[in-house]
């Protein structure tokens, strides 16, 4: 009997350790498929802005959007390079600081197959400081022609038209941005 004990426990301890191989094996499966998905590049992506932002405490937020166009699936994750420019595309002030709010997350996007390709845009909050809390001389207020945007992670960037009011001196951190996240609503 004392045998027969020694043995169950033997093939307890077998079966324990070959359902953890098979777990660590699994595990190791996913992590490599989500591994050999490439990065999105910035000429695989168009950035846009939804207009329709919300106001509070001299803050305007805006969703800044990322539409995967590759052909292919492809990852995000980290935050986007932002910064806002005039006619000539020359930078206006400061570049966007980074808000840590969220988590840093990998976010997969398929590639769009139409416009409200719901798994193929992800989104980042921008929040616009209203440049007239800054003294005039510090800010040197200006009209900003748009945005110009890197994808995160890239060193090629578009420019996103869009008129608002910015600071033309550097030092006023007028521009903030949060990590990039799954798009939660159908774009326009």
């Amino acid at each position: 009997m004392h045998l027969h004990t020694r043995s169950s426990g033997r093939l307890a301890s077998a079966a324990v350790t070959a359902a953890a191989l098979a777990a660590l094996a699994l595990a190791a499966a996913s992590s490599s498929s989500a591994a050999s998905i490439p990065a999105c590049t910035s000429s695989g992506l168009v950035a846009w802005i939804d207009t329709s932002g919300n106001g509070a405490a001299g803050s305007f937020y805006y969703d800044l959007e990322f539409t995967n166009l590759s052909g292919h699936t492809c990852t995000l994750s980290g935050y986007p390079g932002v910064s806002g420019v005039d006619l000539a595309g020359h930078q206006l002030g400061s570049a966007a600081s980074r808000n840590p709010t969220g988590r840093v997350r990998v976010i997969t996007l398929a590639s769009a197959t139409n416009v409200n390709a719901p798994d193929s845009w992800a989104t980042v909050v921008l929040r616009i400081t209203d440049v007239g809390n800054y003294p005039t001389a510090m800010c040197r207020p200006v009209t900003a022609a748009g945005l110009r945007v890197y994808a995160p992670g890239q060193t090629t960037s578009s420019v996103v038209p869009f008129p608002f009011r910015a600071c033309s001196r550097s030092g006023a951190s007028y521009l903030s941005v949060e990590a990039v996240e799954k798009g939660t609503m159908s774009p326009q």
